[in-house]
């Protein structure tokens, strides 16, 4: 995993209190299964997974805002304890809105990763945004961060250490499993 990380991306996520993610393209690799009878299953990552259990447990809050609908992504937010689930976002900055009113956060303490042109309303509106190594180029040119793994494959818990470490927390979250303290792989 990345251990050294820009300056820049460190300082603006030193205060977030939420991180938000896309899902498609972020959380999965951006492939949709869809089987003959309409059920549809996504692929999610275990370290992802564990990463952000760990981002919650160590005091940021984390959620969704994606523009499908799928219970299998109800299913992997209550499992990594997201607290926010926005899903069926037709225009994902009125969803960003929401939250806000809703948590009565400013956004300059907010995150959100994303992959796509749909996201850069949100990505260019919240104080530290990132992007998958595989998200479109305009994305990667938009956001503070681009992680070198690609979306499904780590990108996100490539994030959620630089969140930990720019909050100072990421010797806290590795001492938990030096400790034998950790959580089983999200």
């Amino acid at each position: 995993m990345k251990q050294d990380f820009p300056e820049k991306a460190l300082a603006r996520a030193s205060s977030l209190e939420l991180m938000l993610f896309d899902v498609d393209g972020v959380l999965t690799d951006g492939l949709i299964y869809i089987d003959d009878d309409g059920r549809e299953t996504k692929a999610f990552c275990s370290t992802d997974g564990a990463g952000i259990k760990a981002l919650s447990r160590m005091g940021v809050a984390t959620g969704v805002i994606t523009g499908r609908r799928s219970n299998v992504v109800d299913i992997r937010a209550a499992e990594l304890g997201m607290k926010i689930i926005i899903q069926g976002a037709k225009d994902k900055l009125d969803a960003l809105k929401q939250v806000l009113a809703d948590t009565g956060l400013d956004p300059f303490v907010v995150g959100f990763m994303g992959d796509d042109l749909v996201d850069l309303p949100i990505l260019t509106r919240v104080g530290f945004s990132a992007a998958p190594a595989n998200a479109h180029p305009a994305v990667k040119k938009h956001v503070d961060y681009v992680t070198e793994n690609f979306a499904g494959f780590g990108a996100a818990r490539e994030a959620v250490e630089l969140i930990l470490r720019a909050k100072g927390l990421y010797d806290a979250f590795l001492s938990r499993y030096l400790t034998m303290e950790g959580d089983a792989k999200g």
